[in-house]
């Protein structure tokens, strides 16, 4: 694959991973890029590397443009090992005095991450470097998503690089938005909802200092996934509107179960809130990956947990959803639980006790019943659908 110049003078030095499927517990059916950026003006800056298995990908693709040992600086926006691990052997390439521009949280990374005596050249927010006919500016972004975060901006080009923000695991043909269309969305989507969610009220924050910076943007150039050219706003203000998580009429009832008797309570719950008009759809733990259900999650006005209980306590795919979710830190859900028991029948406290510690509203005390259900049971399920349903109206 050649380098890409996404205007004149800058390219994209990416590479496609098609074959990941696991990014730290999020599922990539799709697989992902790790974008990098070459800026060649009077001296030439390198944004950001790969994932190490890739480096000599990325040496190559610079090396069709240039020789590597030109480069004059390099950035490094964020320190997580898909950006970075690729840096000692670029800068090896390079050259190991190279200054290698970061944040100050990126300077204590980075040195802990590879204990190499670079050139380092830790920025102040606000920080600029002149590469001739352009000016990089450094913005802080701690903890969105790793407190090493910031962004480049080029302000010749009202260019912005985001490191992991605004990005997406996409490894498609596409390289922009309006290559790709509407359908990179639901991995935008996806992709905040797993990575960016906890840290929701920084991007607010984020996105106003960036008004008040009077930042105008042309383009956006995340380390994952596509570019953002032909509509900027459109992903900013998709952030926003994730970030202030404003709930729709809209139910997740995510279950796992044994010998179906969770399950016929779970198609009940859908049943009551279908009934009522609310959108709403089972998803099973063992058929659908939890980065999944967390996509759906992240609009949802109420989740509903269900789960069998076994050796009195939760089925383990019920308790790996609640620690992940909750680590996830979603707000403004209305929640409530349900299960089916032999002896015990623990897992619906259990639940309850894990929505609560997650600030979720409960609305029930929950259904538990023994075995499986008969119609009284089915009733009960779907009558607590129709409640939930109501207090999403509310």
């Amino acid at each position: 694959m050649k380098p890409l110049e996404i205007v004149k003078d800058i390219y994209w030095l990416g590479v496609v991973d098609w074959n990941i499927r696991d990014m730290h517990g999020y599922s990539t059916p799709d697989g992902t890029t790790y974008n990098a950026f070459l800026i060649v003006d009077e001296e030439i800056a390198l944004i950001d590397t790969t994932k190490k298995d890739f480096a000599d990908e990325l040496i190559d693709r610079i090396s069709q443009i240039m020789d590597p040992r030109k480069i004059d600086y390099v950035i490094s926006n964020h320190t997580e090992m898909d950006h970075s691990g690729g840096l000692p052997r670029v800068m090896h390439r390079i050259g190991e005095d190279k200054p290698l521009y970061c944040s100050k949280m990126g300077f204590k990374n980075l040195s802990r991450h590879f204990r190499q005596k670079w050139n380092y050249q830790p920025v102040e927010d606000g920080g600029e470097l002149s590469l001739g006919k352009r000016t990089l500016s450094f913005i802080e972004t701690r903890m969105l998503h790793w407190p090493d975060s910031m962004f480049t901006y080029v302000k010749e080009e009202r260019l912005l690089f985001s490191s992991d923000a605004f990005g997406q695991h996409y490894a498609g043909p596409s390289r922009f938005d309006d290559e790709i269309g509407e359908a990179i969305m639901p991995h935008a989507a996806k992709y905040f909802a797993n990575i960016l969610l906890p840290y929701a009220p920084r991007i607010l924050k984020l996105v106003e200092k960036v008004k008040k910076l009077g930042l105008a943007l042309d383009m956006i150039c995340p380390d994952h996934g596509i570019i953002w050219r032909k509509d900027t706003s459109k992903i900013i203000n998709a952030y926003v509107e994730w970030s202030t998580q404003k709930p729709k009429r809209k139910a997740v009832v995510v279950y796992d179960t044994m010998w179906h008797s969770t399950e016929k309570m779970a198609e009940a719950i859908v049943a009551g809130l279908g009934e009522e008009g609310v959108e709403a759809r089972p998803m099973h733990l063992r058929s659908c990956h939890r980065s999944d259900v967390m996509a759906e999650v992240l609009d949802a006005g109420a989740v509903v947990v269900g789960s069998p209980t076994l050796n009195n306590g939760l089925f383990p795919t019920v308790s790996d959803f609640l620690t992940y979710m909750k680590g996830l830190r979603p707000k403004n859900k209305i929640g409530a639980a349900f299960g089916s028991y032999g002896w015990s029948g623990e897992a619906v406290k259990l639940i309850n006790k894990e929505l609560e510690a997650m600030k979720f509203e409960l609305i029930d005390p929950g259904v538990k019943i023994q075995y499986v259900p008969d119609d009284q049971g089915i009733e009960a399920c779907y009558q607590i659908g129709k409640k939930i349903a109501q207090a999403l109206s509310g």
